[in-house]
């Protein structure tokens, strides 16, 4: 039986260096699969930009989280030139959790799914979230495949192809391909 082979590349380290080939082999696997939707973690708005650009055609979603302050005018501006969807949630891994941590010190089952996430990298972890929030957001519908971006800090060095799901229905998500990741 033949069976289709998927690469992953793995990069030697971490961090915005990697950005654009990431943004291109996330697009590479996006085209190949037939996918139309895209989201994409960008807190200042410079990865947001670039992936608005190189998915030019697609449902390209910015997740920004509730940095709004930290999304740069520019960029937003050539985010809504491109018509390019930008959230501003509260994280899907964190919000309520973090609440309850800092005022009665106990640990939240939303932070264990993050640390759990993180095994695969911060990357992974936050193209996880930034999917269900786009979900939550109304912007994909839960069970689309749609290629996730993330990365930790600035830039990308994590795409993932997943399957879709609203943060309360975590679990009917599915991570089907990991494109990329740092080692």
């Amino acid at each position: 039986m033949s069976l289709p082979e998927v690469t992953t590349v793995c990069f030697p380290e971490s961090g915005p260096a990697n950005t654009d080939a990431t943004l291109a082999l996330g697009l590479q696997r996006a085209l190949t699969l037939g996918l139309k939707d895209v989201v994409v973690a960008s807190t200042s708005g410079a990865t947001g930009v670039r992936a608005a650009t190189l998915f030019a055609g697609f449902n390209v979603i910015v997740v920004n989280g509730i940095f709004a302050e930290r999304l740069d005018a520019a960029a937003r501006e050539t985010l809504d030139s491109t018509g390019a969807h930008v959230v501003f949630a509260g994280h899907a891994f964190g919000m309520m959790g973090r609440a309850v941590k800092r005022r009665l010190g106990a640990v939240q089952a939303d932070e264990i799914v993050a640390q759990a996430l993180r095994i695969f990298g911060d990357g992974f972890k936050v193209a996880v979230e930034v999917t269900c929030m786009a979900v939550d957001a109304g912007l994909i519908p839960p069970g689309r495949e749609v290629v996730a971006i993330g990365g930790y800090g600035s830039g990308a060095d994590t795409a993932i192809v997943i399957r879709a799901a609203h943060t309360q229905d975590f679990f009917d998500t599915h991570i089907l391909e990991v494109v990329c990741k740092p080692r």
